[in-house]
């Protein structure tokens, strides 16, 4: 690891752990030259994963995209921020996870709606009614009849 003071190649690690949310190790380092410290962060490469929309096209997954759409789905919800963040990092490792380099995004819905009817009802049918594409009221009632029969 380069010294970002002197330049050196040579250093020792002097402490590691976990950074808060576990996706990295923090290493806190010391130039075997200068005797200054540094902090670098480990983190494990990811393939890039690549979203299969309904049309046939192709994006790179975007987790803030996916974020946005369950806080738009939980707006004026008691669902809490950081809720809805988990809900993220679950989708988003579950799709690591495939290890495909692919993923429909119908499976990506269907994984936000799982997730959303544990948490909130209404943000559950928020969800689903953009999701689904709901087309009349009658679709929509279908969808609130099967949460009250869960």
């Amino acid at each position: 690891m380069k010294c970002p003071y002197c330049d050196y190649e040579e250093s020792k690690v002097i402490d590691s752990r976990p950074t808060d949310e576990h996706e990295a190790i923090r290493r806190r380092r010391e130039c075997l030259s200068c005797n200054k410290r540094f902090t670098t962060y480990e983190k494990v490469e990811s393939i890039p994963l690549m979203v299969i929309k309904k049309d046939g096209s192709r994006q790179m997954f975007d987790r803030v995209k996916l974020l946005n759409g369950i806080m738009r789905a939980c707006e004026k919800r008691p669902v809490p921020t950081t809720e809805m963040e988990h809900i993220t990092n679950e989708i988003e490792i579950a799709a690591q996870n495939l290890l495909e380099r692919e993923i429909q995004s119908d499976q990506i819905g269907e994984m936000v709606m799982d997730k959303l009817k544990d948490i909130d009802e209404v943000a559950y049918v928020r969800f689903a009614s953009v999701y689904r594409q709901f087309k009349d009221i009658n679709t929509f009632v279908e969808e609130v009849n099967k949460l009250l029969k869960r």
